[in-house]
């Protein structure tokens, strides 16, 4: 029997577990976060990196999306780290709004309780669900100043954002206006379009509705003129097409084009008016009966016309025809139901003639008494508009056969993004923020912001270009109260003087105060005012809250950073406000020079943007469809099929197994995803994700049971040189994309190089001199390189590499935690590298030409079952360019080594009769001796000599004999 040689062997031995076991990462969290986050703020330069948490809102669990955006922020800022910055991350809280309040008050919905109660209980859930999310988020490896993170909810907040409200009063950007905005009946309150999502699929009853012209006798001129009397009298009608019957009882006008031309069609004794390119309808909606046109006119005629609405009721003026720029002749009937107070559009035609604004619903989207004034319970007893209240005006109408045709219509329409049901317009009674007078100045600060990606740039100017004002108002409990007073006859009472003497009054009552005080109590009056007033209860838009969180930061703030749909919310409220604030006089004040105009900036010198969370169906994410990911699924492994058990493992085990591989499952699925885009997630995207974390894990296993003291100190191989100068390389691609926000990039970057470089060249080739020969290579400076371009992105698995370190390395106190370490401190001395970098950069390619062609020859000797091990084989290298055989000559001495087989020979003659060869050939660059592609081959063959039964190398004389260097290495034990 031969001996056995295993106790003369270094082989691998680590601590180092092949999974991370749950008992530990407690402790590496905090060592990677909290430890990590003072230790940089004590120990970094004065250079300040400030990246400004956009707040999530506290209504309920996370989900994978909040994962993507809090994992993203932390390797930015673990980046700048490296980079020598002393970060700041204060984590922030959404708190206000309707979502809490709503959960807050639970089936009762709040009919028994006072504002201050529903307010309390608002208040208690928002800070215990913030505080289950702050756990979360940190058990995610996220790094912050969490003893240090705001809420929209705290006192001092809520004072800066007065504050800031009181410069925007004083500079005349706030105003009270009664006129349409989205309302949603759902929620009972005002919603800004941020607030609105937009359903493809809507189905809306349209109809065509008739409206009788006011004096007969036109109809009758028309007949006499053309000789045509038939009919009697008849009646003149001007039809119309709305997709919202609800809307008629606040018709109030009827808008045509001047510039279109009109029929009016002959129907048996009465005659219609509709657009001539329109007519075609008139067969839609009398299929039977002649048509026949009485004249043509152009629309800038029909405004002499008046016409009556029967919902009016019997006492009601009569109604004008007038000219619209938005009136069009590409649907309908090119004529236009005007209901000012339910559109945008009518509103504004409406208004500039004097017409009122009448929208005769309540809050909950019921007619109130005004809808149909001749019998107020016709409407008001009905179902709200949005349930059957077309149906109840419809139905009001054909009592008069002014129905003429109804059909289902679907179509995009505007729902509440938080209760998921319709919304509407209507004109109330609302506080704006003007952002005509501030657009431009928003737009010149974005001129020197960077877009990542920058795309987000012409679409966060598109929603500033788009809009005029801001309606900052909402009638609900929770948030920050509207700082407004009202005389007896109702006159609103905004002035700087007003509102800094409620803000002071808050600071000293609490805010509270505001909703529980008497509604006479004095207190909150200032002292120049005089006469009765009450408070109003209005509340602030959310996105007035958040977008006020520019007042914790200290100039601007480095990066914001958040999904794509803050566009139209936080990046443009903050913009906003931040540019509104500027336009102050106290802010030209502050610049010592009063007169002098400042140029704009924005909160923000980043603005980085990234995609929604998909399913892996590509459907995105979202609670109502029920396709919404935890993130402690993805650490905890249950998203991919049970681990399977061998032996003890699977006798002990009481159930399924999951393979959890923690925070750092998470991590790499962020950083391998092009976040700019749409993220997906699903079984196969995290089975990859293993594989790569597993595969990371082993390497570093085996880095840490093979590295070995006296390395320092052994001489440097050619392949050691390579091994380094191909670190050096892939840190530099890695460096660069980390500095860009390319995590994606950097992880293929760094696969890459584990996969090709590392794994499949270096340590494949080492093995040889790591168990059996003398321990020296570069593995100790490919483990520092490794932890260092890693530390961003699996900080937990770094910290748990560097703890199972082995004992020499731990007692080195030189050495520099690769959390701490600059990311461009040098690895290692380049005077010991045997060839300069520029050589072997240039050779690299050569090497790696015949390397992947004698692998393909020995693949081709093991599938026909002639080879096992490659160091069964002997490799011939020929090749006729001088260049190539000069690069291969450099390295001859560990060819054998580099290509793990037993011995190369260089343009040598191949051995004839062999019992088995395999030609491959192989392509290279030319260089300098004659230029162009320059083939080879590799023939692989037999080994010449025996098998050493220590190395395994087929290079001793004798069967059962060591090789040289194994006797050497074993004499010198």
């Amino acid at each position: 029997m031969s001996k056995s040689w295993t106790s003369t062997l270094r082989l691998p031995k680590s601590p180092f577990p092949p999974r991370p076991l749950p008992q530990f990462r407690s402790e590496y969290l905090r060592r990677c976060t909290d430890d990590f986050y003072k230790w940089q703020q004590a120990n970094r330069s004065a250079d300040q990196f400030i990246l400004h948490d956009g707040p999530p809102y506290a209504n309920g669990s996370l989900h994978v999306g909040h994962a993507l955006n809090k994992v993203l922020k932390d390797m930015v800022n673990r980046v700048k780290v490296q980079q020598g910055y002393r970060v700041q991350y204060r984590p922030g809280w959404d708190c206000h709004g309707l979502p809490i309040e709503l959960k807050a008050l639970g089936e009762s919905q709040g009919k028994d309780m006072t504002p201050v109660q529903v307010r309390q209980s608002a208040r208690e859930l928002a800070t215990k669900t913030l505080l289950e999310q702050m756990n979360s988020f940190r058990s995610y490896a996220v790094m912050a100043d969490w003893d240090a993170r705001w809420t929209t909810m705290d006192p001092d907040f809520e004072i800066r954002q007065l504050r800031l409200f009181q410069q925007m009063v004083r500079d005349g950007l706030i105003y009270r206006k009664h006129k349409p905005v989205y309302w949603s009946p759902s929620s009972r309150t005002a919603l800004a379009e941020a607030e609105l999502e937009y359903n493809e699929n809507h189905i809306s009853t349209a109809a065509y509705i008739r409206f009788p012209v006011a004096d007969a006798s036109v109809l009758h001129e028309i007949r006499n003129a053309r000789g045509n009397r038939n009919g009697g009298m008849g009646t003149l009608y001007a039809i119309i097409w709305t997709t919202t019957p609800w809307t008629l009882p606040a018709n109030r006008a009827l808008a045509i084009h001047d510039d279109l031309d009109y029929d009016v069609v002959g129907i048996g004794a009465d005659a219609y008016i509709v657009a001539q390119s329109r007519r075609e309808i008139l067969h839609t909606i009398f299929p039977d009966a002649q048509l026949e046109t009485l004249t043509s006119v152009k629309g800038s005629d029909l405004k002499k016309l008046q016409y009556f609405s029967k919902l009016r009721g019997t006492a009601a003026p009569l109604q004008p025809v007038i000219h619209a720029d938005f009136v069009s002749a590409d649907s309908g009937s090119g004529l236009v139901h005007c209901a000012p107070g339910h559109g945008f559009e009518d509103y504004e035609a409406c208004t500039a003639l004097g017409i009122d604004a009448a929208a005769p619903i309540d809050d909950e989207g019921h007619f109130t008494k005004d809808a149909f004034p001749d019998a107020p319970q016709r409407l008001t007893q009905a179902s709200s508009i949005l349930k059957g209240g077309s149906k109840a005006v419809l139905k009001l109408l054909e009592e008069h056969a002014d129905v003429l045709y109804l059909e289902k219509y679907k179509h995009k329409y505007p729902y509440d993004w938080r209760t998921k049901q319709p919304v509407v317009i209507r004109a109330t009674a609302q506080w704006f923020a003007d952002v005509d007078c501030i657009k431009d100045k928003a737009l010149e600060a974005l001129r020197s912001v960077k877009f990542i990606p920058e795309s987000g740039r012409k679409r966060l100017e598109s929603f500033i270009v788009g809009r005029s004002e801001w309606c900052i108002s909402r009638q609900r409990a929770w948030g920050v109260p509207i700082p407004a007073l009202y005389d007896a006859e109702g006159n609103a009472v905004v002035t700087d003087e007003s509102v800094d003497h409620i803000v002071n009054v808050i600071q000293d009552r609490g805010i509270d105060a505001w909703f529980s005080d008497a509604p006479d109590e004095p207190a909150w009056i200032a002292p120049s005012l005089k006469g009765t007033y009450r408070r109003g209860m209005d509340t602030m838009d959310v996105w007035f809250d958040s977008g006020s969180s520019w007042t914790l930061t200290e100039g601007q703030a480095d990066v914001y950073l958040e999904g794509s749909d803050q566009h139209r919310g936080w990046f443009q409220s903050s913009l906003l406000t931040h540019v509104a604030a500027q336009n102050t006089s106290a802010a030209a004040s502050a610049s010592g020079d009063p007169g002098k105009k400042l140029a704009p900036l924005s909160p923000f010198k980043s603005l980085i943007t990234h995609g929604f969370t998909l399913d892996q169906k590509g459907q995105k994410m979202s609670k109502s469809v029920g396709n919404i990911v935890s993130p402690n699924e993805i650490m905890n492994g249950t998203l991919l099929p049970p681990m399977k058990l061998r032996g003890k493992d699977k006798k002990a085990a009481t159930g399924p197994t999951y393979d959890a591989l923690g925070p750092d499952a998470l991590r790499l699925w962020v950083a391998s995803s092009e976040f700019t885009k749409d993220v997906a997630i699903g079984e196969a995207v995290l089975k990859s994700v293993h594989t790569v974390l597993i595969r990371y894990r082993t390497i570093m296993r085996m880095l840490l049971g093979s590295v070995h003291k006296e390395a320092r100190t052994a001489p440097l191989t050619v392949l050691d040189s390579i091994a380094l100068v191909q670190l050096s390389s892939v840190m530099r691609e890695v460096g660069t994309a980390l500095a860009s926000h390319e995590f994606y990039k950097a992880i293929s970057a760094l696969n890459r190089w584990v996969a090709n470089d590392l794994s499949a060249f270096y340590l494949e080739a080492s093995k040889d001199r790591l168990y059996c020969g003398d321990g020296g290579g570069v593995l100790e400076p490919i483990f520092h390189g490794f932890l260092r371009m890693l530390a961003p992105m699996t900080p937990v698995l770094v910290e748990e590499a560097w703890e199972h370190r082995p004992e020499w390395m731990a007692a080195d106190t030189s050495l520099v935690h690769p959390l701490h370490a600059l990311y461009d401190a040098p690895l290692f001395d380049t005077s010991r590298l045997r060839l300069d970098e520029e050589t072997i950069r240039k050779d690299v390619p050569t090497l790696m030409a015949v390397h992947s062609a004698v692998k393909a020859a020995l693949e081709q000797a093991r599938l026909a079952k002639v080879l096992g091990s490659s160091l069964q084989s002997a490799v011939v290298v020929s090749c006729s360019n001088a260049c190539v055989n000069e690069t291969l000559a450099r390295y001859a001495d560990e060819l054998d080594a580099i290509f793990v087989v037993s011995s190369v020979d260089l343009n040598v003659p191949v051995p004839e009769g062999p019992e088995w060869s395999y030609v491959q050939e192989f392509d290279v660059d030319g260089g300098g001796g004659g230029g162009g592609a320059q083939k080879g081959a590799v023939t692989v063959l037999p080994p010449r000599q025996h098998k050493c039964p220590r190395c395994w190398r087929y290079l001793a004389v004798e069967e059962d004999a060591l090789c040289q260097r194994c006797d050497d290495t074993v004499a010198g034990l």
